[in-house]
């Protein structure tokens, strides 16, 4: 059978194999494994067939410990079943892991394996998760690349069904599961030889069945449940023959040699290196470099690393071997070593002549591992003193572990084409490549790789794509350090990261810009000047945006920039790379309609006439740096480590650089400091036409733009440039108002021109508005804050509250921010945040920028993430101890006060018992014990434990944040138990009606007939009415809210629930990228759209207050007016919806009348409950 090659990343190549064997898929979302389950769904809806001849049935859970759940069910149901997990989710799956191994069920969890939050969240690669899972009794298979991936994958199932134990296949998150391979598909027709059919009917014949009934999962007791453990033991003694056939099978198939443990190097190897996962290639190509210059050097790579054959281990191990490394990507605190090192020097315990053994750590979190890292392993072997559990990638001058650096070395094979491509998040550069790399891979005789770096930010982030194409297989698991081409399709990054770093001499480098050819002298900086001529840089400039915007991409400019890439960069011919990128596009964007699809054939074409070549001046040799002012203001925490990271140095920074935050504390409002300057163009303000409404700074969602009243002398101190209009409102008589931009911080979006009622913004160059306005920015934030005069409860009023979250990394026109945003304003100085994982953790606590700011005085909202599934829990801890705390001052005051402690000071405690509970009472109370207990009797009982706590005595207003695939999902249990404790805690909730985070997966949230992952065919079923659910109880306040329909109603609400003495629940609706607003500028109408949702009646405002059903009123207040249009209009106005006409029109009809019914029957519902 002819080979099939294909360019595909590991996720595709491990659903792939899963697919061909699976009947029943139980699935949840996490990064970065969901798109394994996405290709599983989008296959099944295609009709793909398995190797029984079946679609697989797709079931997405509530959580990961519901899949768990799910699969253990399927399997005693008699159906071969298959999960896809990473991280927490592998961890919340280890309780039914026990069972489905105790039962001897065959399964395959297939896992791209990740970090684990501790200290810090962290979504990339390393195997924490799996190690956590040793114990469990499933089997442990690892890939260690793409092709490993396909290759072992079916291994793994085959291998489970024969032996009747479940496996655990695993490779690296991001380094193998999102790096793109050209490889060789396995055939499910070679896959359904191998099956062992006598033992897949032993399985169905086994299942749970009314017609044979037996029982399971019995409670035994200490007489025999020890026996029962052991019995099984025969199964596992069997599991690494059974493997070891298999792969021989896959071997004669595949012409690849596979064994539970395979070897390279030198036959006669002294030195060697033990390792599982992607790091194998990366010591492949440095065990070629080291015994090519004399060495004798080899690896070891793990393959099945449960149950743990020393059979084929000394089966594979040179004879000459004098000293092994072993190298973990995890860490176990307190152990002896890790976990791959102690089971190596078990194998050895007790041998004659064993080699001398040494453990190691290695890229967690995905660090990344070079082929210098490698050598010096092998060095560390031949030292005087060799460190044993030495750390290489990192520098760690704390416990001093890390192994020095020797020459860097470069082991890649010669003759790859490297290339390297500097983007902005959602501007389509990472897809364009990806499109690219499989253009090339399938389409020439060429291997080819990609991976794909990020900062932590939404889609306005910077992505660094790293591609490889050459004429031999590409093993180089890393970054590149050097590169034969560059693009960089942001000009901000010129300034803020060294772009040209490891550009090869003679190597080309294209800027996407506005700039023409004769004002790059004065627009690049000095240091880019002198590497582009002391290098004979191939220097091209492009204005995409200009192109792209011309079209009507705005500013998508990837198929611009992408078609530039080949026609500079020469890998195939122009005039075959054009059609093939055509092609490539009716594939991507055929769903979204003709029209999307005609238009960036025509940024192709566009593009190929618009590159401009640059003459490189020789006075460009001897251009010199721009001089830096220090600013003597910035913190040192900004300058060790905020800028650094920023910067893409954060790799460089030494373990002493956390000293004093081991815990993982960051230092708030350190967002402010990074002045990205990303926007094309920002907003201007008209002072003629502006009637002082304030809503541009209520919709903002970054805070930057703000209304600023000043004093007459602090007006006369302004700069010449920045022109104030008197204030309007009797409570701001004598006052100057302005509204002022960050150009610098500014994203962009459009959202407030397209909210101003008078249009007095317009969008100009960012370039302009840095010049004309940064310095007035500068100037605006040292005016004082006067938020004081006006009722807070009001649009404009709340506006002149100081935000306390700015400048986050929320994607542009973000529909969650503003609220968030608006709550800090309100609240921001007494606040507890406790966040669920997911946007509004990602965006609120990404480091090293912190957008959650402080006040004058220093305070500010207090916030921290635990998990994605227990915030309600988390935030309901944080509020009781707060509670008790109090308590306990409140005791500690009444001590004193019987004590007879100071007249004034007992007055002062009398006055704080009475109204601790109420924000403004408690503030204005701890105001005057702090000022009076300064200089109290320290003797007088409870006086000194008072004096040491006046941090609690402002009533804390205590939060927890998350979106609907938190509190709707995954969270939805613990929720629900804490609005049912009474605990007076606020609940906010951001719907955008899927997992935004993990890339837009269906949840309850999302409604009837929405196109979602896992929702390929649109949703079914009707979106859960949490707030109804909550109402039930009676005692929650709950409301249902949208900004840009109702910005009073939302404060109304907001400021309503925060002062109710229970539990409250806010949902707020927010659109989001994901569901692609068709309106021009998309997320630009965010705020638009959410005042479309309500009028058409897709989306309901209401309130239910238990507190006015005291005042014998009905609880329940309706906030919607009647639909004007319908919701139909509103669903053709987005492409979650429009995607399902386009490729299902039968099924959109009908599910298009049932959305429209399910919304009208929850109208008339409300409409009844109002009455």
């Amino acid at each position: 059978m002819a080979k099939k090659m294909k360019t595909m990343d590991g996720n595709c190549a491990a659903a792939h194999c899963a697919y061909a064997f699976t009947e029943v898929a139980a699935i949840y979302p996490i990064t970065p494994s969901s798109t394994m389950a996405e290709y599983v769904d989008q296959w099944s809806a295609n009709g793909l067939k398995n190797i029984f001849g079946e679609t697989v049935e797709v079931v997405e859970m509530q959580s990961e410990a519901g899949a768990a759940g799910a699969v253990h069910g399927s399997l005693q149901g008699g159906a071969l079943t298959t999960t896809f997990t990473a991280s927490q989710g592998l961890l919340l799956m280890i309780p039914n892991m026990y069972k489905i191994a105790g039962e001897l069920l065959p399964t395959v969890f297939h896992v791209s394996a990740r970090a684990l939050a501790a200290h810090a969240l962290n979504i990339f690669g390393d195997h924490q998760d799996v190690m956590a899972c040793r114990q469990t009794g499933f089997a442990m298979l690892a890939s260690g690349s793409v092709q490993e991936t396909m290759d072992l994958g079916g291994v793994a199932h085959l291998a489970s069904i024969k032996g009747r134990v479940p496996f655990l296949h695993f490779f690296d998150g991001f380094r193998t599961s999102h790096e793109i391979q050209k490889i060789e598909v396995m055939d499910y027709e070679d896959l359904k030889s191998l099956v062992d059919w006598d033992a897949l009917k032993a399985f169905k014949d086994n299942a749970l069945n009314p017609e044979h009934p037996v029982l399971r999962g019995t409670a035994q007791n200490s007489d025999i449940y020890f026996q029962g453990r052991e019995a099984s033991n025969t199964f596992y003694e069997k599991i690494p023959d059974i493997v070891a056939d298999y792969m021989k099978e896959i071997t004669k198939i595949t012409g690849r040699e596979y064994k539970p443990f395979n070897y390279y190097g030198a036959p006669d190897a002294t030195k060697v290196i033990v390792a599982m996962g992607s790091v194998c290639e990366a010591i492949e190509e440095t065990v070629d470099y080291l015994n090519a210059r004399g060495e004798k050097v080899g690896v070891v790579k793990v393959h099945l690393y449960r149950p743990f054959s020393s059979k084929y281990f000394f089966d594979v191990l040179p004879k000459t071997v004098q000293k092994i490394a072993v190298l973990d990507r995890t860490k176990e605190p307190g152990s002896l070593g890790e976990p791959l090192y102690l089971d190596i020097c078990n194998l050895f315990t007790g041998k004659k002549d064993a080699p001398e053994i040494l453990g190691g750590r290695y890229g967690l979190g995905s660090k990344d591992t070079t082929p210098t890292q490698i050598a010096a392993v092998f060095a560390n072997l031949d030292a005087a003193k060799p460190i044993n559990g030495f750390t290489i990638g990192i520098v760690d001058d704390v416990t001093n572990l890390s192994l020095p650096l020797g020459e860097k070395i470069n082991a890649a094979p010669e003759g790859a084409t490297r290339c390297k491509f500097w983007g902005f998040g959602s501007d389509g550069t990472v897809g364009a490549n990806k499109d690219a790399i499989k253009i090339i891979g399938d389409h020439t005789d060429l291997y080819a790789q990609a991976y794909f770096d990020y900062d932590s930010k939404k889609s306005g982030g910077v992505t660094m794509s790293h591609l490889r194409f050459g004429k031999k297989p590409i093993k180089s698991t890393y970054l590149l350090d050097e590169a034969d081409y560059i693009a960089c399709h942001k000009p901000a990054y010129i300034y803020q990261y060294d772009v040209l770093e490891g550009l090869k001499k003679g190597g080309t480098f294209l800027l996407n810009c506005v700039w023409s050819p004769e004002e790059l002298d004065e627009k690049l900086p000095g240091h880019m000047k002198r590497y582009i001529a002391e290098n004979d840089i191939h220097f091209y400039i492009i204005n995409a945006v200009d192109i792209a915007s011309s079209i009507g991409l705005g500013g998508r400019i990837n198929m611009v920039t992408q078609s530039a890439f080949f026609k500079l960069a020469n890998v195939i011919p122009i005039e075959e790379a054009v059609p093939l990128l055509k092609d490539a596009i009716k594939k991507t964007y055929g769903k979204k309609g003709d029209k999307i699809v005609a238009m960036n054939c025509e940024a192709v074409d566009k593009a190929l006439t618009a590159i401009v070549k640059i003459d490189v001046p020789a006075s460009w040799k001897d251009a010199k740096d721009e001089a830096k002012e220090a600013d003597a203001n910035v913190p040192d925490f900004i300058k060790n480590i905020v800028e650094p990271v920023n910067a893409q140095q954060g790799n460089k920074l030494p373990v002493s650089t956390f000293v004093g935050m081991e815990d993982g504390t960051f230092m708030q409002g350190t967002s402010k400091y990074e002045k990205r300057t990303v926007a094309v163009s920002v907003p201007e303000w008209n002072i003629d036409k502006c009637i002082q409404c304030n809503m541009c700074s209520l919709v903002c969602p970054h805070a930057a733009i703000r209304p600023t009243l000043m004093t007459e002398e602090e007006a006369a101190n302004a700069p010449e440039s920045f022109h104030a209009k008197d204030a309007t409102g009797p409570q701001l008589k004598g006052l100057k108002f302005r509204v002022q931009v960050s150009p610098r911080d500014c994203l962009g979006c459009g959202v407030c021109p397209n909210t101003c009622p008078v249009g007095a913004l317009t969008m100009v160059p960012v370039d302009k508005a840095v010049e004309d306005e940064a310095h007035n920015w500068e100037f605006a934030m040292t005016v004082p804050v006067k938020d004081d005069l006006m009722n807070k409860g009001t649009v404009k009023g709340s506006q002149f509250c100081q935000p306390m979250l700015e400048f986050s990394g929320a994607c542009a026109g973000c529909g969650e921010t503003p609220y968030i945003k608006l709550i800090t304003q309100l609240f921001g100085d007494r606040m507890m945040i406790a966040n669920a994982t997911g946007c509004t953790s990602i965006w609120g606590g990404s480091a090293p920028s912190m957008p959650y700011a402080t006040n004058a005085e220093g305070k500010g909202p207090a916030w921290a993430n635990s998990l994605f599934e227990d915030n309600a829990e988390y935030g309901l801890g944080m509020a009781i101890a707060v509670r008790k705390i109090r308590a306990t001052l409140k005791a500690k005051m009444e001590e004193a006060i019987e004590a007879g402690v100071d007249g004034k000071l007992a007055d002062a405690f009398k006055t704080w018992i009475e109204g601790m509970n109420d924000a403004d009472a408690s503030k204005a109370a701890a105001k005057e014990i702090e000022a009076l207990i300064k200089d109290a009797d320290m003797s007088v009982p409870g006086v000194k434990d008072i004096a040491d706590r006046t941090d609690f005595l402002v009533k804390r207003s205590n939060w927890a944040f998350g979106g609907d695939g938190w509190a709707y999902d995954i969270g939805y249990g613990g929720l629900d138990h804490v609005i049912a404790s009474g605990e007076d805690i606020n609940i906010f909730v951001v719907d955008t009606e899927v997992y935004s985070n993990t890339g837009g997966q269906s949840s309850k949230a999302t409604p009837t007939a929405a196109v979602a992952k896992f929702a390929a065919s649109g949703k079914k079923v009707k979106k859960k009415d949490l707030g109804m659910i909550a109402t039930t109880y009676g005692y929650v306040y709950v409301a249902q809210i949208a900004l840009g329909a109702n910005p009073a109603q939302t404060i109304k609400a907001i400021k309503e629930a925060e002062a109710y003495p229970g539990p409250s629940l806010v949902i707020a609706y927010a659109p989001c990228i994901n569901h692609g607003i068709k309106s021009k500028g998309n997320m630009a109408n965010s705020i638009a759209e959410e005042k479309k949702a309500v009028e058409t009646g897709y989306w309901h405002l209401w309130r239910f207050n238990p507190e006015l059903k005291e005042e014998g009123k009905n609880p329940f207040v309706l906030d919607s007016k009647e639909p004007k249009g319908t919701v139909r209009e509103f669903m053709e106005g987005e492409n979650r919806y429009l995607m399902l006409k386009q490729a299902y029109p039968d099924v959109a009809e009908e599910l298009f009348t049932k959305a429209e019914k399910d919304l009208l029957e929850r109208y008339e519902t409300y409409k009844k409950m109002a009455e």
